[in-house]
């Protein structure tokens, strides 16, 4: 069984994620559900079914979570090297078509926000960009097509 590359702070957000929804959402879910009992017969009760559905999915959250833990194996990004793209460093891209900036950091799959711009190094364009170094050159065959960008900066976040 493989385990997915993620930061300390990737595994330490997932771990807080985790800790809110069983120290926060079960409680609050768990009155809720009481909550809509105490109203009567529960099988005409809206607020019932839908504080049951609620708990289904944060108990299918918290499952995910705890397998994406068990599955990630944490990469020490202290040795890192500004010289390559490599899992951790944050690169900078420029589209050869647009010309649009972007900065991705490259992190692990459980962890990939692109609200953050951090994409997964499992990505097609995280595939496309390991191992490259600045002034290259890339193509990356994503959903939306063939992209090509030149690589304008790696710094270590």
């Amino acid at each position: 069984m493989n385990k997915s590359p993620i930061t300390r702070a990737g595994f330490e957000r997932l771990k807080k994620e985790l800790a809110r929804l069983k120290k926060v959402e079960v409680p609050a879910n768990i009155r809720d559900i009481e909550e809509a009992r105490a109203h009567g017969d529960i099988s005409e009760n809206a607020e019932y079914a839908a504080a049951k559905e609620r708990q289904s999915f944060i108990q299918g959250k918290i499952q995910e979570i705890e397998n994406n833990l068990a599955m990630s194996s944490i990469v020490d990004l202290k040795n890192l090297t500004d010289e390559m793209v490599v899992f951790g460093t944050t690169v900078t891209i420029e589209d050869t078509i647009t010309g649009e900036v972007t900065r991705y950091q490259l992190v692990g799959p459980f962890e990939s926000d692109m609200s953050r711009n951090q994409i997964s190094v499992t990505s097609p364009i995280g595939k496309a960009l390991l191992r490259k170094e600045v002034g290259d050159e890339v193509k990356a065959n994503t959903p939306g097509g063939i992209r090509e960008f030149e690589i304008v900066d790696i710094v270590i976040a």
